[in-house]
C-alpha cells in the first residue's frame, strides 16, 4: 500500500528532495548506522529544521551511542547482549526464535509504538522528536516478566528449569505417532485437570502438577499418549476444550486452519498468501490495497505533488539524483 520514490542520498540534489518530503512527513524512520544520516545532510537537526513537527524514528541494533554503538550486528547478537537469547532452547544450548525478538519484536513493534506516542506528544503540543530505537534495548524489554521471576525468586537463570522454557510437562510439545507436533499449554490447575481427563490419564497416577522433581515422569507419561495418535486426530479431540492443547503448524498449513480461515488471519495478495494486517478496529478498516510496488514506482507523480516541474524532473533524473 505504500508508493516509493528513487532518491540518491549520495547526491546534493537528492537530499533537498528528501527535505522536502520531510516537510509534508508527519514521520521519518531511518535505520542506518549512527553518523549516516548526519553525514548526508538529514540528521534530525536539518530536518527537525525544517520541519519542528517531525517524528524522528530511528531504528539500530545497538543504539545510536555506547561501546558497541558502531558495530555491525544482527538479531541473534543483540538479543545475545541483552540477556534475551540464554534463556530459549534446551539446556544444551540456546537457539535463536527465527529473528522475532529482536528485530521485529524488540525492533520494528517498539520502534512502531514509540513513533505513534511521539506522534500523540507532536499533535498535541506541536513539537517533534527524536526516538532512539535499539534492539538490544526493545529485545531487554521484553524480558521484564522474566527479570521479575528472577528478583521474586521462582524464575532460574537456567535454560528447561522453569514453568515457560519447556521444562515443565504441562507446557512444551510432544511428538504424535505420525510425527507431527502438539503444542500443550495447561498451566493453571483447572485447566490441567482437562488435560489428564482428555488423555484419559487417571490423576491419581501421575505425581503433583507442581512436583517439579517428578516432571521427568509426568513428561514420559504424556509423550507415551501423545504418540499413540496422529497430530490431527489429537487435535479434533482437543478442539472446543479447555486443555491448552494446539496442533504445531507449518507456515504453509497455518492459512488453511478452520479458526485462521473463519477470522481472515491470513490473506492473499496478488496470488501471495501471507497474515493479514492485525490487531482489528471496530471504526477503521484495515485491509490491504495492494502488493509492493518497485522501488522508484511513484518517483514523477510524488515529485510533482511536492512542486517540482517536468523539467526539473526531468534534470534531477538526468543527474542520476532521483530514479
Amino acid at each position: 500500500g505504500k508508493r516509493s520514490i528513487g532518491i540518491d542520498l549520495k547526491a546534493e540534489t537528492g537530499v533537498e528532495v528528501v527535505l522536502k518530503l520531510v516537510e509534508t512527513a508527519d514521520a521519518l524512520i531511518e535505520g542506518f548506522r549512527p553518523g549516516v544520516m548526519e553525514r548526508r545532510g538529514l540528521g534530525p537537526e536539518a530536518c527537525l529544521g525544517r520541519n519542528p513537527h517531525l517524528v524522528y524514528g530511528r531504528m539500530t541494533g545497538w543504539g545510536q551511542e555506547g561501546p558497541y554503538a558502531s558495530m555491525a550486528g544482527h538479531d541473534i547478537d543483540y538479543i545475545a547482549l541483552s540477556g534475551a537469547l540464554h534463556p530459549i532452547g534446551p539446556a544444551e544450548r540456546p537457539i535463536p526464535p527465527l529473528n522475532l525478538v529482536g528485530d521485529f519484536g524488540g525492533g520494528g513493534m517498539l520502534l512502531a509504538v514509540g513513533v505513534l506516542s511521539a506522534l500523540l506528544h507532536s499533535r498535541q503540543s506541536g513539537q517533534g522528536q527524536v526516538i532512539d530505537a535499539a534492539m538490544v534495548e526493545g529485545s531487554a524489554l521484553l524480558t521484564v516478566f522474566h527479570h521479575g521471576g528472577l528478583a521474586e525468586g521462582w524464575w532460574q537463570d537456567r535454560r528447561e528449569s522453569n514453568p515457560l522454557d519447556g521444562a515443565a510437562p504441562f507446557y512444551t510439545t510432544y511428538e504424535t505417532k505420525d510425527g507431527g507436533q502438539m503444542a500443550v499449554g495447561a498451566l493453571e490447575p483447572q485447566f490441567f485437570a482437562e488435560l489428564l481427563q482428555l488423555l484419559d490419564i487417571d490423576p491419581e497416577t501421575v505425581p503433583a502438577q507442581m512436583d517439579r522433581d517428578r516432571w521427568p515422569e509426568m513428561r514420559r507419561v504424556f509423550a507415551a499418549k501423545f504418540a499413540s495418535r496422529t497430530r490431527d486426530e489429537w487435535a479434533e479431540h482437543f478442539s472446543g476444550t479447555d486443555a491448552c492443547v494446539a496442533p504445531v503448524l507449518g507456515l504453509s498449513e497455518a492459512p488453511h486452519h478452520p479458526h485462521n480461515r473463519a477470522r481472515g488471519t491470513f490473506i492473499e495478495v496478488e496470488g501471495v498468501a501471507q497474515p493479514g494486517p492485525a490487531p482489528r478496529f471496530s471504526e477503521t478498516t484495515t485491509e490491504v490495497g495492494e502488493g509492493p510496488v518497485a522501488p522508484g514506482a511513484h518517483t514523477e507523480a510524488l515529485l510533482a505533488e511536492l512542486g517540482y516541474t517536468s523539467q526539473e524532473i526531468g534534470m534531477l533524473k538526468a543527474s542520476g539524483a532521483v530514479a
